[in-house]
């Protein structure tokens, strides 16, 4: 997800202000934007060695466990911090909670399954009202009731800053989650809806322009559409983290390339308005912003007819090929790069 300080928070960890530290010895420390940023960080930090009953663990949008003879359990997990996802001057706690909530059930959609599980975290400041908690879980309860996920577990503490932490846990059916991994050259790749909602919405909040700003403060997750497409989609993911970043996340996990058309790329038309009037180009919303929380999968070209019978909207961008990632644009191909990163 999105760092969205802006100078808000400048001086904590992971903002461009802040200082590299001195190890205990006196040494320099490296910074985790020396190594690669978010990503490489956790490549380095975790195992991907197999575990038993483990059927995916770290490199996807969700781990997959063994369950029963029927279904597959899906985890997912994600932290949302103040001044970082949200900032309380723009957001109500309504909208927070909702938002939380969203970012983690998308996680769910993105593998193809049922949201069923919630267990919430929160460390309140001292500031903040039990009118304001009410309200935050209100959010969430909304949510909740949305894609029929029960709060069932968690816990509360006290911090300097408000800070969320959700896990879901859901189902699908067994074999059959969407990963990252499983795109296949020749693959067509397409997206549901359109891309840059959310990068308008804080482009607008942050400029002090009128336009649509409800999808970047109320997203929804694609559950639904996530369903319908499990059963001819060859790999998902969300569009959490920019459409560059994450169509790079399928093609690392299934060790292809990609071909983006730059002009099909299905934009939001406030991100539109909201570009031209900054001057900036539409398009990286689309590419860089994230928490768009669309999805992003490929499919074999025989299957394009019942994708297109099960309703769910969706724009064709590109295809998956052997090793190349280009971004093409007015019939100019360039590296394709770009995508969020918490440490950049």
């Amino acid at each position: 997800m999105r760092h969205i300080c802006h100078g808000v928070c400048q001086g904590y960890t992971g903002c461009s202000g802040s200082v590299r530290k001195k190890g205990a010895g006196g040494e320099d420390t490296t910074r985790i934007e020396d190594i690669g940023g978010e990503f490489a960080l956790i490549h380095r930090l975790t195992s991907r060695k197999e575990i038993p009953g483990v059927l995916k663990g770290v490199g996807d949008d969700c781990a997959v466990l063994r369950y029963d003879d029927e279904f597959d359990l899906l985890i997912t997990t994600d932290l949302l911090l103040e001044g970082t996802h949200f900032r309380l001057d723009w957001s109500t706690p309504a909208q927070i909670g909702n938002k939380a909530m969203e970012s983690n059930v998308s996680d769910i959609a993105a593998m193809g399954g049922i949201p069923r599980y919630a267990f919430v975290s929160v460390a309140f400041t001292g500031d903040f009202s039990v009118e304001q908690a009410d309200e935050l879980y209100a959010g969430m309860n909304k949510s909740c009731d949305r894609h029929g996920v029960s709060i069932v577990g968690g816990d509360t503490t006290k911090g300097a800053l408000l800070t969320l932490n959700i896990l879901i846990v859901g189902m699908v059916e067994k074999g059959t989650a969407l990963l990252r991994c499983g795109a296949l050259c020749g693959d067509l790749v397409a997206v549901t809806g359109s891309l840059g909602k959310s990068e308008a919405g804080l482009q607008a909040l942050q400029n002090g322009l009128e336009g649509n700003i409800q999808p970047h403060l109320e997203p929804t997750a694609r559950t639904e559409w996530g369903r319908l497409l499990r059963p001819y989609a060859n790999s998902m993911i969300d569009v959490s983290d920019g459409l560059a970043g994450d169509i790079i996340h399928i093609c690392d996990e299934s060790n292809l390339g990609v071909e983006i058309d730059g002009d099909a790329i299905p934009l939001f038309e406030t991100a539109m308005e909201i570009a031209a009037r900054l001057g900036h180009d539409p398009l990286d919303y689309a590419l860089s912003g994230g928490e768009d929380f669309e999805l992003l999968f490929t499919f074999s070209k025989s299957k394009t007819d019942l994708i297109q019978k099960t309703g769910v909207p969706f724009t064709v961008i590109g295809k998956i090929t052997e090793a190349t990632r280009l971004l093409r644009v007015k019939r100019r191909a360039v590296p394709l790069k770009g995508g969020y990163d918490h440490f950049f």
